[in-house]
């Protein structure tokens, strides 16, 4: 069973969380599962950029992005060459080791 590791953030997740996934699962429903409140204002369609992560370990072994979600990636804050959606970026077999940027670009939360 793969982990995805959360490295700390103030916010989200102030120790960092050591997490069990599903191979198939997005990082974002396992983060959420857990307690881990990623904002994720558009319920999971790739149609904003709330849920950006950086795949710190891992990145490779993940689905790779389609097109619309490489289109969102380019509006968020703080874009690295391993950034994906969280809601879109699904877990194979390998353990990742994931960053949640201390920013979006979202003005508000959305409180789920």
């Amino acid at each position: 069973m793969p982990k995805i590791i959360i490295l700390p953030n103030e916010e989200h997740c102030p120790e960092g969380a050591i997490l069990d996934a599903q191979s198939g699962e997005t990082i974002l429903d396992v983060a959420l599962r857990n307690g881990i409140e990623i904002e994720h204002a558009c319920e999971k369609s790739c149609a904003c950029t709330t849920c950006h992560v950086v795949v710190r370990e891992g990145f490779d072994s993940l689905n790779e992005s389609d097109e619309l979600e490489d289109d969102m990636l380019d509006k968020a804050w703080g874009l690295e060459p391993e950034s994906r959606l969280s809601c879109q970026a699904r877990v194979a077999d390998e353990d990742l080791v994931v960053d949640i940027p201390r920013y979006t670009v979202n003005l508000a939360s959305e409180a789920h």
